[in-house]
């Protein structure tokens, strides 16, 4: 099921009311703060677990290129403050957009920062290529997704990579109904219009699905969040197959989620339906499809994507072999590790607090909890189980934790050539 808003207009001519929308409720809203922000990135740990979630193979490295695609507000300006010694290019269709991202770039004296105003589809008249692409939130409020992605594939250099969030539709059931409640009573995205709906969301019963949202998502409680949410003139939304097919359209290949552990047969909830074998017999894109219809709940898919002529794309890291010895485990940044009212037999409890689904919860024992430890994003598996480990040697059941804390997103790796 993919989900589009009708409209009286053609899709040639919603361009122009998308983006007025976008210059009278600029989302996310704007900040003209990004002190914290910059706090939180200083840790170069941090660094290199988003490097290698990107690049698993590859040294690292901060002197890049990295392209913004729809940039909002304050997108661009987050990366150049993140990324100093990288050239970050942002664009934006909206002059609002681009003039707030403009203030906070002078505010921070940042000086790899670019910023035009230009449609996505017209990317190429930039003349330049990118290590790296963030789409996020964008594609699926354009009325050609499929061109805006192909324009994105052909700055994107071919070794590069690109991260995509597009809207998943089963968890925006509620929204989808309220859009439609909007559209035929002719409520418009107006100061008015939203501070009508606000009032009437008050009202609304507590069996709607769009309940659960309105109690977890306080960013709802933002005008400019429920224009985005309810009021967007145009939007869509791709089930896990379609946005499979969305990406081999566009010359793209799948890498891996952002957060991966949701759409994984061998995590929380997913291993413990009794048609868990039956899951993991499918193929993986069937496992994902699956996930996504029995959690039900999901809102995004944010994915990380490759050209399908670049070179082999991420490769997944390899448990069968010795080569897992070699890996250098780093720590994911929304990880802790909680150490108080554990369960029985428990040493610790890892959760990564990205994951918005709370099965998502890893249990370690005694000797897990001293290998996890010894993770300090330099030494390599083999190192840490030798150090760390009541065994003199690597032992194939530690190297399986390893891929554990991999598949539960509270480690990346890079896939080190080097010797263990």
């Amino acid at each position: 099921m993919s989900h589009q808003k009708d409209s009286c207009l053609p899709m040639s001519d919603m361009a122009p009311v998308v983006k007025d929308f976008y210059e009278r409720y600029p989302y996310p809203p704007p900040v003209e703060n990004l002190d914290r922000y910059r706090a939180s990135w200083q840790h170069p740990q941090k660094k290199r677990a988003d490097y290698h979630l990107f690049w698993p193979s590859e040294p690292y490295r901060e002197n890049r290129s990295i392209l913004i695609a729809g940039c909002g507000t304050s997108q661009a300006a987050k990366h150049a403050i993140r990324w100093p010694d990288a050239k970050i290019v942002g664009i934006d269709f909206s002059a609002n957009s681009i003039d707030k991202s403009s203030q906070l770039k002078r505010k921070y004296q940042l000086d790899n920062l670019e910023l035009h105003q230009l449609p996505i589809e017209r990317v190429g008249e930039l003349g330049m290529q990118f290590d790296q692409i963030v789409c996020t939130g964008v594609l699926h409020h354009l009325a050609d997704p499929d061109a805006g992605l192909k324009a994105l594939r052909n700055v994107l250099k071919i070794d590069g990579a690109m991260h995509l969030m597009l809207y998943a539709p089963y968890g925006r059931t509620g929204i989808y109904m309220l859009q439609e409640f909007c559209r035929r009573l002719g409520i418009e995205a107006n100061d008015e219009g939203i501070r009508d709906l606000v009032a009437a969301l008050q009202l609304l019963p507590l069996t709607h699905p769009l309940q659960n949202l309105l109690r977890e998502a306080p960013d709802f409680r933002n005008p400019a969040a429920l224009a985005d949410a309810l009021l967007h003139p145009q939007d869509r939304a791709y089930s896990v197959p379609q946005l499979f097919e969305f990406l081999e359209n566009g010359g793209m290949t799948f890498g891996r989620w952002i957060n991966q552990a949701a759409y994984e047969s061998c995590c929380g909830v997913m291993e413990k339906i009794p048609q868990a074998s039956r899951l993991a017999a499918l193929s993986k894109a069937g496992q994902y499809a699956a996930a996504e219809l029995f959690r039900g709940t999901m809102l995004t898919h944010s994915v990380v994507a490759y050209r399908n002529d670049g070179p082999g794309g991420l490769q997944r890291p390899d448990f069968s072999g010795e080569d897992c010895y070699r890996y250098i485990p780093v720590r994911r940044a929304d990880t802790i590790c909680i150490q108080e009212n554990l369960p029985h037999g428990a040493a610790a409890v890892l959760i990564n607090q990205s994951h918005t689904f709370k099965d998502l919860v890893l249990i370690l024992n005694a000797a897990e909890k001293k290998l996890f430890d010894g993770i300090d994003g330099n030494a390599s598996v083999g190192n840490i189980i030798s150090k760390n480990s009541d065994s003199p040697l690597p032992t194939d059941s530690s190297c399986r934790f390893f891929e554990r804390l991999w598949h539960w997103d509270q480690i990346v790796f890079y896939q080190s050539k080097a010797t263990a």
